[in-house]
This record gives C-alpha cells, sequence and structure tokens, in this order.
C-alpha cells in the first residue's frame, strides 16, 4: 500500500504556518510593535483554536474516555497526531 503524500502536505503546511507566524510576531516584539504582534498572534491561534475543537467535536472525542487526545488538541497538536495516526492506520493494516 502506498502512503498518501496528502498526510504529509497538511502536516508540513500546518507547521509551516505557525512557525512563521511565530517568527513574524517574535520579530515585531523585538521591534517594539506590539499592536501588530497581537494581531498576528490573533489572527494565528483563534483560527488553530476553532480548528481543534471542530475536530474534537467532530470525531467526538469528549464523548470517549480519551483525555490525552484531548490534551493534545488543547496544545495545538492536534493535526499532527491525527495525520500520523491516520499514516500508521494506513501503513499497517
Amino acid at each position: 500500500m502506498r502512503l498518501p503524500s496528502s498526510i504529509f502536505v497538511s502536516v508540513s503546511l500546518f507547521t509551516a504556518e505557525t512557525t512563521a507566524a511565530l517568527y513574524l510576531s517574535s520579530t515585531y516584539r523585538s521591534a517594539g510593535d506590539q499592536i501588530w504582534q497581537g494581531l498576528t498572534l490573533l489572527f494565528t491561534l483563534v483560527p488553530s483554536v476553532l480548528v481543534q475543537l471542530t475536530l474534537t467535536f467532530i470525531h467526538r472525542d469528549l464523548g470517549r474516555d480519551r483525555p490525552l487526545v484531548l490534551l493534545l488538541h488543547i496544545l495545538q497538536l492536534g493535526p499532527i497526531v491525527r495525520k500520523l495516526y491516520s499514516w500508521v492506520m494506513i501503513y499497517f493494516e
């Protein structure tokens, strides 16, 4: 079975977007521009939190006894964990 490349693309895009936003925010902070730093963090973290909540409710992780998955979603690692889990399920089935 071939591993789908979309898993790697989506995980790499998610991490690249987060890394770029954090770097941009740190450069705004070092320049003393707190308004742009706050806006950068706001426009990065709010959509990410909404995606995490959507994934949690769509996959009904709250109804199951899966506190580790819920913790990983709170730490913004949900998409990475879900993609790695789907890769493992595809590869080892």
